[in-house]
């Protein structure tokens, strides 16, 4: 009986710290019809912003196949502030390096690369729309799975 306790007892403690880590701001995954992101496919992504005295960490990730056949993908991100302004920077999102080896975590044919933004300020409480539009001369990139947008509260 005394053992049984000890072994409760653990099981409460590991599942109390395991549960304590930070809950992102914000997170959202798109996923891609078919393995295919077409030129007018736009995923976007609404975040509500109430604290402008904070940083913010922005984690951009990309999952593809390992049958993507380019090194990179170049990507738009069109930022609207919640009084209509926008701003559109572009992005490089390297998936290989100069001998052709992925870049990203690979878990059999899948390969995960993220792109982080980190300590930025955004000046005006409200929503602020995020959208992500792909900058590749083709009209449509086949073997990528999906995108993820994470918000987090910088430390």
């Amino acid at each position: 009986m005394m053992r049984l306790n000890k072994v409760l007892i653990i099981g409460i403690l590991f599942y109390i710290l395991s549960s304590c880590g930070e809950i992102p701001h914000f997170e959202k995954v798109y996923s891609f019809k078919n393995r295919e992101w077409n030129l007018d496919v736009k995923p976007s992504y609404k975040v509500n912003i109430e604290d402008v005295n904070s940083e913010y960490n922005f984690t951009l990730s990309l999952r593809v196949t390992t049958d993507y056949k380019y090194s990179n993908i170049w990507v738009f991100m069109k930022t609207e502030s919640p009084d209509g302004t926008t701003a559109r920077e572009p992005f490089e999102i390297k998936l290989t390096d100069d001998k052709g080896v992925w870049v990203g975590n690979k878990t059999g044919s899948i390969v995960e690369t993220s792109l982080y933004f980190k300590k930025r300020k955004l000046p005006l409480r409200g929503e602020y729309t995020f959208t992500l539009e792909q900058g590749i001369t083709e009209s449509l990139v086949d073997e990528v799975l999906d995108l993820g947008f994470k918000v987090e509260k910088g430390k």
